[in-house]
């Protein structure tokens, strides 16, 4: 585990979307980090999203009719700074009430170099 002070002075020199389907950071300790938007929409630590996966596994609906924006590939909308600590990411299906922090981007995602 990373102390938290070496955490906090480690930030995104370089962020960029790979093929549609990722976006890929660049940290300034010189490691580079690949998240699919699946892998960043299924993390999204708002109240709402840690309640649901705290919550007892719900059976699934046959009949249950789901929205467009959920038949679509994941994608992100837009990325915006929350401070110097955080990432506000605006996904596909509408949800936008998560915020990122770089401790947790740097935990997430695929480690490239």
């Amino acid at each position: 585990m990373i102390g938290e002070q070496q955490l906090m002075s480690i930030t995104p020199t370089n962020i960029q979307i790979e093929d549609s389907k990722a976006l890929v950071i660049d940290w300034s300790d010189g490691t580079r980090r690949r998240y699919t938007f699946r892998q960043l929409r299924d993390a999204c630590p708002c109240a709402s999203c840690r309640e649901k996966h705290r919550g007892s596994p719900k059976k699934e609906n046959p009949l249950q009719v789901v929205s467009l924006a959920e038949t679509k590939p994941m994608s992100i909308v837009a990325m915006q700074p929350v401070g110097n600590y955080a990432y506000s990411i605006h996904f596909s299906d509408g949800h936008d009430t998560g915020i990122f922090t770089l401790e947790q981007l740097q935990e997430l995602g695929e480690k490239l170099s």
